[in-house]
């Protein structure tokens, strides 16, 4: 069994940290600080980070790397189409890694960057202990997505759906603390859906009481994460009002929504 713990970075940064207790070996991903994971290192001897496995070249998510490369010789894998610092393995969609045991598939989401990538662990195990993982960085966000700093909206709706379109128990381990903002746009955009205004109640109950809102569900942010649900009567109809027009494809849905949370 892998243990995955998030280290806080920043003002509301998790760095994941995913450690095989057998042998006692770590990986990281998307270490922005090295700070966290050094001070992790110190408190657990014995132990050691054998890879950093980056999503996008963000300063928030590689500033840690060359530090934490040269102080443990760990593995740096990121994606092809990006400037990764210490970068020795460059993966493209649908490539196959495996970190601590466990095989990845590289999916490539652009969209925040060009090239970023995620990263998704399958498993055919019915264990109800082990379920798929996806490690997603700044593309899909507990009930949002990330802001669309290189790519276009149909390429942003194209990589979410590729990820809603995993099985619906994968774990989703996002790289921000975004959560109970995301909701908040979330009720603004479908304000009669029960299962938003629930999530929205359980999550600022967690946030009170200093708990991480992550990780999220592929079934649950079908349920909740209005950019997963654009092709959803009532979020087409809220962005007809929002656009002064009838919107006719989904990616223009997409479009709409994505530029109202920009702005709200």
């Amino acid at each position: 069994m892998i243990q995955i713990d998030a280290l806080p970075a920043f003002s509301d940064n998790y760095l994941w940290l995913l450690q095989d207790v057998t042998r006692r070996e770590c990986a990281v991903v998307d270490p922005g600080d090295a700070a966290p994971v050094e001070q992790w290192l110190q408190a657990h001897p014995g132990w050691k980070l054998t890879d950093i496995i980056i999503t996008h070249h963000h300063a928030d998510h590689v500033g840690g790397v060359v530090r934490l490369k040269a102080e443990t010789g760990a593995r740096v894998l990121g994606p092809a189409g990006e400037k990764i610092p210490g970068r020795d393995v460059a993966l493209e969609d649908g490539d196959r890694v495996e970190v601590l045991g466990l095989p990845f598939e590289v999916i490539h989401v652009p969209g925040h960057t060009l090239g970023h990538i995620a990263y998704f662990h399958s498993t055919d195990s019915h264990d109800d202990e082990e379920q798929p993982l996806l490690f997603c960085g700044d593309t899909l966000f507990a009930a949002g997505c990330g802001r669309l700093f290189e790519g276009t909206p149909a390429q942003m709706h194209a990589s979410l759906s590729r990820l809603a379109a995993l099985p619906e128990h994968t774990a989703v381990y996002c790289a921000h603390e975004y959560t109970l903002s995301n909701l908040r746009f979330a009720c603004a955009v479908e304000p009669e859906n029960p299962e938003v205004l629930a999530r929205f109640e359980e999550v600022s109950r967690w946030r009170e009481q200093g708990k991480i809102s992550l990780p999220s569900s592929i079934a649950l942010e079908r349920a909740t994460n209005p950019f997963l649900r654009v092709s959803e009567t009532s979020v087409k109809k809220v962005a007809d009002e929002r656009s002064g027009q009838q919107i006719r494809t989904p990616e223009e849905v997409f479009a709409t929504i994505r530029r109202w949370k920009d702005q709200f």
